[in-house]
């Protein structure tokens, strides 16, 4: 496993290296304009996602795929100072996935995802390599008939959204899903420990603060390692 897990990160690298991140409009494969890379948190686990890069089944590499605050349910984007009732639940994943993202706009569908990110309730970064299978792009080019509430009648849809979790420990769970279809799991990878630590090294270790409200919660309730 750890030798696979190496060759994966070789590989790459050499990617980056080899294309210099070339993206090419032409021998794309999808049944919709592009698919979407999103990302999500538990409740109150804050993460600040430094770089997601993509290599697609074409072997072109998209650089800076994706960045920033990800989606979360708890704390609320508005809410301030600490709550009398921490109405979140930091254990397990969401019941319906969702995640805050863009589009890969010219990627054809996805053979492996590089994420890395600022685990910021331990604190740590951490890196992921996910390797999307064959299985995994069937899934994303079918077509299905759905009802869907949005439309208010049955359409046509694609699993075009793919999913990443990201949870304290290094984890990073996937899943895929349609505007109108719902998640269907994937895979789930243990990451490792940027051994640069953030912002690449430039930081001197120092790690994006948590905000009160979730360092509150960690503080009563601590990290429910093990739940994800």
């Amino acid at each position: 496993m750890r030798k696979r897990s190496s060759l994966l990160k070789t590989g790459f690298a050499l990617l980056f290296v080899l294309l210099g991140g070339c993206v090419s409009y032409e021998s794309r494969s999808l049944p919709y304009d592009a698919w979407s890379l999103d990302f999500f948190a538990p409740d109150y686990m804050e993460v600040w996602i430094e770089t997601a890069d993509v290599v697609d089944i074409n072997e072109h590499v998209f650089r800076g795929a994706g960045s920033g605050i990800p989606a979360t349910g708890y704390p609320r984007g508005l809410s301030k100072g600490i709550p009398a009732l921490f109405k979140g639940d930091a254990k397990g994943w969401f019941k319906h996935p969702a995640g805050k993202g863009r589009y890969v706009t010219g990627a054809n569908l996805p053979r492996l995802v590089y994420v890395r990110w600022q685990s910021m309730a331990e604190p740590q970064t951490y890196e992921a390599y996910i390797e999307i299978t064959e299985s995994v792009r069937q899934l994303m080019r079918k077509r299905e008939d759905v009802f869907c509430a949005f439309d208010g009648k049955v359409i046509t849809d694609y699993r075009q959204l793919l999913v990443v979790g990201l949870a304290p420990g290094g984890i990073a769970k996937v899943w895929v899903k349609g505007p109108c279809l719902s998640a269907t799991e994937v895979t789930r990878v243990q990451g490792t420990i940027s051994p640069k630590g953030p912002y690449g090294g430039t930081s001197n270790g120092k790690h994006r603060p948590l905000s009160e409200e979730a360092k509150a919660y960690i503080d009563e309730f601590g990290i429910p390692y093990g739940s994800w």
